[in-house]
């Protein structure tokens, strides 16, 4: 999809809440515009989508069903700070990466697992010396974490994903936090999507029964997680999988979530 159609349905929902643009990126001589919807509620969720550009699944459920969240986290007092599409230029050209070849994603945080030795994703279980943001990385990733960073952290966070590499079609999410509060979600999902249980899912992730995987990887979540935030997940559907099952998948998650949020369990409480 042009970009310039998809941020007119973002515009469209400006009477939602505040819409504005929280930066811009320059990609092959174009300017992008980086948007942001925030809803005011007394907990806050943090959603963010469109990191990979071959995954429009996300940046498209929000698009269309904006009104319908933004309905279900009011009636739940929880407000909303929604970046639908971090990757832009990506998004346009079906690409993972930005035109640039950028890799926008796993570039939040490094991990020093020994004096010197900094890792963006920890393989293993080795021992953690300390963890720090990362100042480099692509400018799509510097642009929303430097935004983000400017309000206390929520209450539940959700990063929408799709996954181009298995297979059929399938769902699972990587989470932190009590799995417990993620298993209704999952069995709901599996209505309109298989859950990807107790089996690989790439070289170094593996899901549970539930289809959950526990994994530092350096992303949005995995940052949130570290500053305490108790429920934080990356959610994923295959690219197979049609976009009316995609939407139904990413809003039961985003439900799921908002009523997690309406907990008032996060670090700032």
């Amino acid at each position: 999809m042009d970009y310039t159609d998809y941020a007119r349905r973002i515009r469209s929902h400006a009477s939602l809440g505040e819409l504005s643009e929280y930066g811009r990126v320059h990609e092959g001589g174009r300017d992008y515009p980086l948007f942001r919807l925030i809803v005011p509620g007394d907990r806050w969720l943090v959603i963010t989508s469109g990191f990979h550009g071959e995954e429009p699944a996300g940046p498209l459920t929000l698009a269309k069903h904006l009104p319908d969240i933004v309905a279900y986290a009011k009636s739940k007092g929880v407000g909303l700070r929604v970046y639908p599409c971090i990757n832009p230029s990506g998004f346009e050209d079906g690409t993972r990466y930005n035109r640039s070849g950028e890799k926008p994603n796993n570039d939040f945080m490094r991990y020093e697992i020994a004096p010197g030795e900094w890792r963006g994703e920890l393989i293993g279980d080795p021992v953690i010396l300390r963890w720090a943001l990362y100042d480099g990385g692509p400018k799509e990733t510097r642009a929303v974490r430097t935004d983000l960073a400017r309000f206390p952290a929520p209450d539940a966070a959700l990063d929408i994903h799709q996954d181009n590499y298995l297979g059929g079609v399938a769902t699972y999410a990587y989470t932190f936090g009590d799995k417990t509060a993620y298993r209704p979600m999952t069995e709901a999902a599996a209505a309109h999507a298989t859950v990807v249980r107790s089996r690989k899912v790439d070289d170094n992730a593996y899901a549970d029964e539930n289809g959950l995987i526990f994994f530092h990887d350096g992303s949005v979540t995995d940052w949130y997680m570290r500053q305490g935030v108790p429920y934080a997940a990356a959610l994923e559907t295959t690219t197979p999988t049609t976009q009316d099952a995609c939407d139904a998948v990413n809003l039961i998650w985003i439900r799921g979530f908002i009523d997690l949020a309406a907990r008032g369990e996060g670090p700032h409480r």
